[in-house]
This record gives structure tokens, C-alpha cells and sequence, in this order.
């Protein structure tokens, strides 16, 4: 049995939903390619190259100071990760940013580019969340 992307993903929500707040991108990945190897299918060997695919989610807030958004832009840009959507509020002494981002075509993979925003984060003191789509959709439904 094949599986096409579309059934990847469907499964991928699936595992999504049944794990609720305990979903992890690694552990939604575990369940997934449990399901798989339920059917028969040998999941691929890795080469080490393995990159997330999709969007993810940035959310960043904190006390408001020159130099955030070049921070988190740079980085991105540094890592060939596309800013599909941003949207940035100033409320007096603090800022909010989100940023919907295409990381399909990015050298680096999920894991190092939330790594790359830890440490912006504890430079500039402010705090950033980076998580695929599929996941931020499902932990914030109403």
C-alpha cells in the first residue's frame, strides 16, 4: 500500500486530535509513523537531511526595543525560511508579532529553527513560540 501526502496528513490529524495538549511535533511524528508501520510499510531511512515541511507558526512578545523584528527577520532570511503573513502590534512599553512562515525551502529543520529563536529569545529578553501549523491549529481550536 502506497500512501499518498494527503493520507499522511490525514493521519497526521488524526494523531493530532486523539493526543490533544500532549502534541508534540516529535510525538505526533512517532504516532504517525507507528500507524504506517501498522500497515505494512517500511518507513524511510533517514539520510539526515530531513527537513519540516509546511508553515509554521511564530508568536513573539515582550518589552518593545529597536532590533526584534531585524532580529527574527535575519534569522529567518539566513535560513531561507519564507514570512508568508506578519502582523505587529505596539501597545505603549510592549509589542506582540506573528508570523505565518513557509519553511519548505529552509536548509534548517523545525528543531534548529526553534533553536535559533531560543537564543534570540534570551538575548533580546523577550519570548518566542515556533510550532508547525497543523499543531498551533489544533492546540488553539475553540
Amino acid at each position: 500500500m502506497k500512501f499518498t501526502e494527503e493520507d499522511l496528513r490525514r493521519i497526521t490529524m488524526i494523531a493530532i486530535n486523539e493526543l490533544g495538549e500532549k502534541a508534540s511535533p516529535e510525538l505526533v511524528k512517532k504516532v504517525v509513523a507507528k500507524t504506517v508501520e501498522g500497515y505494512g510499510i517500511e518507513r524511510p531511512v533517514s539520510n539526515g537531511n530531513d527537513k519540516s515541511s509546511g508553515r509554521v507558526i511564530l508568536t513573539a512578545y515582550g518589552l518593545n526595543k529597536p532590533g526584534i523584528i531585524a532580529s527574527l527577520t535575519k534569522a529567518l532570511g539566513e535560513a531561507q525560511c519564507d514570512i508568508q503573513d506578519l502582523s505587529q502590534k505596539i501597545m505603549s512599553d510592549f509589542f506582540t508579532v506573528i508570523m505565518v512562515i513557509d519553511i519548505s525551502g529552509s536548509n534548517k529543520e523545525l528543531r534548529e529553527l526553534q533553536d535559533v529563536m531560543n537564543r534570540i529569545s534570551d538575548e533580546m529578553k523577550i519570548k518566542i513560540f515556533m510550532q508547525h501549523e497543523d499543531v498551533f491549529r489544533f492546540m488553539h481550536r475553540i
